[in-house]
């Protein structure tokens, strides 16, 4: 770190400067000090300042690489056993089968967002376009998911930007006015529960952009090395550490991991409402160690609850 000085108008202007590198990218960092200050003064803002930029840069780094090791042969032989007791392949799944799973997704992925529709408001919406007594937004956001969902079947589209911006829109265009947009400048995310203590920041809007090619760099680099639940688990946590969006993020993370699953051979996955606990820790065991086990072993017991209320197995 160093002091930078701008005289103006007969006034010197002190800043504390700071330049952090991340890929090819230099971050500036740069704290006023204050004008014509002695030395003493000085010195007392730089300490200030210093800290400020190291909170700055914490931010920044504390959401790092989407796997910041790489999976050994002993690994991935491991996780495929993991794979091998799902109880049922994607191609045991019929168009009825498909259409039941995403009712009982677009019910629960909602539910879990706050969502005041039941299972069988949601059923009729789909089935009979019967409007249930909810907010129009909330029937919306269903008609959505269960759109978005027939896209990730059909689509030949990789992941990408564009990809993930297409999504959102889908879900959300009768509902948000920032349909498939990023966070804006100075729109910035941190949750809290219900103590007030911060349990989540998501990545600093000017960081989306560079997280998220990583990620996809990731997947890309992986998809024909890794098993897909380990890609499904990355992708997924991951998206959801960088929070690309001012809301809707957790549906779109959830309907991203459905789709690595299905074009990388596993069938599709949901996240049942009385499960969100378990996978709210799932979610901070990567955010904090990279840590996927609890996500895989919560993703092994959702696909056994899945193939009893589908009704589902392998022969």
């Amino acid at each position: 770190m160093h002091i930078e000085k701008r005289e103006e108008k007969s006034k010197t202007k002190y800043f504390l400067a700071h330049s952090y590198r991340e890929g090819d990218k230099v971050h500036k960092f740069r704290k006023y000090l204050g004008q014509d200050l002695s030395s003493k003064k000085l010195k007392e803002r730089e300490k200030i300042a210093e800290k400020l930029i190291l909170e700055e840069i914490h931010k920044y780094k504390i959401i790092s690489d989407p796997l910041d090791f790489e999976l050994s042969n002993e690994d991935i032989r491991l996780i495929k056993n993991i794979e091998s007791d799902i109880p049922f392949k994607i191609t045991h799944l019929s168009e009825k089968n498909w259409e039941e799973f995403s009712e009982i997704f677009t019910y629960n992925t909602n539910a879990i967002e706050g969502s005041r529709l039941n299972i069988n408001e949601v059923k009729n919406l789909l089935e009979h376009d019967k409007w249930p007594d909810k907010s129009k937004e909330e029937i919306a956001e269903a008609f959505g998911v269960d759109e978005a969902i027939r896209f990730i079947r059909t689509t030949k589209e990789d992941v990408s930007l564009d990809f993930i911006k297409k999504i959102h829109k889908i879900v959300f265009k009768n509902s948000k006015v920032f349909a498939g947009k990023f966070r804006k400048k100075g729109e910035e995310v941190v949750v809290r529960d219900s103590k007030g203590v911060v349990v989540h920041e998501g990545a600093p809007q000017t960081r989306i952009n560079h997280l998220l090619k990583e990620l996809i760099k990731w997947y890309h680099n992986y998809k024909n090395k890794y098993p897909a639940l380990v890609l499904g688990a990355v992708v997924h946590n991951q998206f959801e550490n960088i929070h690309p969006f001012a809301d809707g993020n957790g549906r779109v993370g959830r309907i991203l991991l459905n789709y690595v699953f299905i074009k990388n051979g596993l069938p599709p996955i949901n996240i049942d409402f009385e499960n969100r606990f378990e996978y709210y820790d799932s979610l901070k065991s990567y955010q904090d160690n990279k840590d996927l086990k609890p996500t895989m072993k919560l993703f092994v017991k959702e696909y056994k609850a899945l193939a009893k209320k589908l009704g589902v197995y392998k022969s």
